[in-house]
């Protein structure tokens, strides 16, 4: 229903918050037999690209010249590499995928699914070559108490290794758990809520969120986060990560 022109969704310097209402659907030139819905990107102020794709049975989200991390949201798809014809057990909801730049490797659903894209182009460590593809589930990921706060589980869903230029963790709040702290660093973050909500602090204003949306947060954009509701909040969260600032792109 039209609302009078109202939404959730905001447009700020240094954080951008985008709810499902305003979601608008565009082909892009690696999708086949779907669409994606653009989050944040490089016109939009960060240094990544995120997006969700949607793709119809057979769809194919096909490689592209830079890094990235796909997490299954809903349906199956599985990795099919381009230089053999071997495929992967098939990637189920919370399963994910590391293609690092330059693997020439296609995801293909194998019935409707929806997957959470990240893309960056890669900063090479000086002393290390770059990461390995990598193939896991979340669940096979330790979930660790945040600074003590058992109320609070992290999973890194990378390795923490150098070698990786961002990180990709997802966080699971217990209703009424909470951030320790507002946080204020030189890392940027993409933020994709999967489940419960919540009321996020974004500079100097307070939005509530839920299932769904996304959140993009700039350098030094002082954020918080606390779970409401009955049921645990959870969210995939992207920054990056083991690089010196002033290599960051611009």
């Amino acid at each position: 229903m039209h609302k009078l022109g109202h939404t959730r969704s905001v447009n700020c310097r240094d954080h951008r918050l985008h709810t499902p209402d305003t979601f608008i659907r565009i082909p892009l030139p690696s999708i086949t037999g779907g669409s994606a819905v653009v989050h944040t990107s490089p016109a939009g102020g960060s240094a990544f690209t995120q997006y969700t794709a949607e793709l119809d049975r057979s769809g194919t989200l096909a490689s592209v010249p830079s890094q990235r991390f796909a997490f299954v949201l809903q349906g199956s798809v599985e990795v099919r590499a381009a230089e053999s014809a071997t495929t992967l057990a098939p990637l189920t909801p919370g399963g994910y995928a590391y293609l690092p730049q330059g693997c020439i490797a296609s995801l293909a659903a194998l019935e409707p699914a929806r997957i959470a894209v990240i893309e960056k182009h890669y900063q090479p460590h000086p002393a290390l070559p770059p990461p390995p593809a990598l193939f896991s589930h979340e669940d096979a990921a330790l979930a660790a108490p945040l600074m003590g706060d058992s109320d609070v589980q992290v999973r890194a869903l990378l390795p923490d290794s150098p070698a990786y230029d961002f990180a990709v963790n997802t966080m699971t709040y217990q209703p009424g758990a909470t951030l320790p702290m507002v946080e204020e660093h030189v890392m940027e973050h993409g933020l994709l809520m999967l489940a419960g909500g919540g009321i996020y602090r974004l500079a100097d204003q307070w939005y509530p969120v839920a299932e769904g949306d996304f959140i993009w947060m700039a350098p030094y954009c002082p954020q918080w986060f606390g779970a409401l509701g009955k049921t645990p909040a959870k969210y995939l969260i992207y920054k990056d990560f083991h690089r010196h600032p002033h290599g960051r792109p611009a």
